[in-house]
């Protein structure tokens, strides 16, 4: 009887590593699309991780998992399908992380914002809602 609920409670812990990841590695295509994926981003992403319920003593783990998937793949789609799951909270928080990340060098370019327009879509996410986010990170630069 134990051993079910112990069971239970390691697949929900592989869920939700499994989604970090995910979360990861989009945030780490976009820190690479202008092709200078930095220290700085990287405390982003790590920091967005953690508030999404990551454990400190695995985001490293959770990091290379993520690198190695995002070079692995060709597409934002599977990095978005768990994503998009998640609620309006978290899901504020991968964006919050994307414009950080975007904004870490002060600028963004056509390829960065043209990637947020897609993700906007992509995660169901209100267009205006999105904007505020950016209006507070900019402001906070």
């Amino acid at each position: 009887m134990f051993n079910l609920f112990s069971k239970e409670k390691e697949a929900k812990k592989d869920e939700k590593h499994l989604t970090l990841i995910s979360v990861a590695a989009l945030l780490i295509h976009s820190a690479k699309i202008d092709e200078n994926y930095t220290e700085k981003e990287k405390t982003i992403i790590k920091n967005a991780l953690i508030e999404m319920g990551a454990d400190q003593n695995n985001l490293d783990e959770i990091l290379n998992d993520a690198e190695i998937r995002e070079k692995d793949s060709n597409q934002i789609l599977e990095f978005t399908k768990e994503v998009k799951n998640k609620s309006t909270d978290e899901k504020k928080i991968v964006i919050e992380a994307l414009w950080n990340i975007i904004y870490s060098d002060e600028k963004a370019d056509m390829y960065e914002t043209n990637l947020m327009r897609r993700l906007s879509g992509l995660l169901y996410l209100d267009a205006k809602v999105v904007g505020d986010i950016k209006k507070k990170i900019k402001s906070n630069q």
